[in-house]
């Protein structure tokens, strides 16, 4: 499936500016003068020591915030912290960059509950036999889940999966202190790539290894991306996640977006990663979150890789379109140079 970048979205997001004037701009970091630089760098990192710290405790007694909403409320609450530090006007531009991109976000959740409900035939069996083909016979999350059973594999494949919840939005965080320019468009991404899982989830919902075994589809398959919690002693961590599965889309199956999101952080960060254990870790992640999901229930092997050619698919489709806007960029100029110079002419 070709993915488009929409103009929609390419206007919404803010594109990087220059500095302010009370700015210095270094690798994306702003940097303001004064005798109280210092002073307010400490209490900066002092409240966000604190905040960490606050998430942390909410994590271990709540459970890991799965919700969008909670999770970017988290994060904006940091950046405000971290630009509060460098004056108002750097919280206006943070609020300014990310709100419009909130608001689109937002927008895709709540219309997410709604994309299986236009009436198209959920398909339950087609994957799996699909499966079945890559694997030579066998159901790999059948195989999978008669294999490994280990309480250290469930603690890991519960960490790994939750991560998913986690690493956007902090790599969006990240990005926007560091890399203002790398955060535009990595947002951006982010939105094309949850446009277009949506697009596919109302097209052509599809139901994941553990509804299909549910209706007795293919063998017993059990859900067991929260199993680990309990291992971990987190229990509640487990009941937060399998009420928050309840409340989506049950029928989201093609592409996943777990993969799909995995693969973008990769795609963006691996140019730019300069130690070998980085590039290992983004290299890895991917595949990593793919197995977590097969072995789980939460998706068949050709999920993942859809979901995989899906991040490939939109980079590639924002790079040509960058390219593309690059190269006509001196016309565009000259016609609006143009265009001035008519325009004083005629006055």
């Amino acid at each position: 499936m070709t993915v488009a970048e929409p103009a929609a979205y390419t206007a919404t997001i803010p594109s990087p500016r220059a500095p302010l004037p009370d700015e210095r701009v270094g690798g994306g970091r702003v940097a303001a003068g004064g005798p109280g630089r210092g002073r307010r760098r400490g209490i900066r990192w002092l409240a966000l020591g604190a905040l960490g710290a606050a998430f942390v405790v909410t994590c271990a007694g709540v459970g890991l915030p799965t919700d969008r909403v909670v999770l970017l409320g988290w994060v904006l609450a940091g950046l405000v912290l971290y630009a509060a530090a460098d004056g108002p006007r750097r919280v206006v531009r943070l609020l300014v960059d990310w709100l419009p991109l909130v608001a689109v976000l937002l927008a895709y959740d709540a219309s997410r509950g709604l994309a299986d409900g236009f009436g198209a035939t959920v398909h339950v069996a087609e994957l799996a036999t699909a499966d079945r083909w890559l694997a030579g016979g066998g159901l790999p999350t059948v195989v999978l889940q008669q294999s490994w059973q280990a309480d250290w594999w469930k603690a890991v494949a519960s960490l790994v999966y939750a991560s998913h919840f986690v690493v956007t939005p902090l790599v969006l965080g990240v990005l926007w202190v560091r890399n203002r320019e790398r955060w535009t468009t990595f947002a951006r991404l982010v939105v094309g790539l949850s446009a277009a899982g949506l697009a596919t989830y109302v097209l052509y919902p599809a139901a994941p290894p553990w509804l299909a075994a549910k209706e007795g589809v293919i063998e017993p398959v059990r859900r067991l991306s929260g199993a680990g919690w309990e291992v971990l002693g987190l229990p509640r961590a487990g009941a937060l996640l399998a009420d928050s599965q309840g409340q989506v889309n049950q029928v989201a199956a093609v592409p996943s977006l777990h993969t799909a999101f995995a693969v973008l952080v990769c795609l963006v960060l691996l140019p730019v990663a300069r130690r070998s254990w980085q590039r290992l870790v983004l290299l890895g992640y991917g595949p990593a979150m793919a197995l977590v999901l097969v072995w789980s229930g939460e998706h068949y092997v050709v999920d993942t890789l859809l979901g995989a050619a899906y991040a490939g698919a939109v980079v590639a489709v924002a790079a040509r379109w960058r390219a593309r806007r690059r190269r006509t960029a001196p016309a565009r100029a000259t016609a609006g140079d143009g265009a001035v110079r008519a325009s004083t002419v005629d006055a």
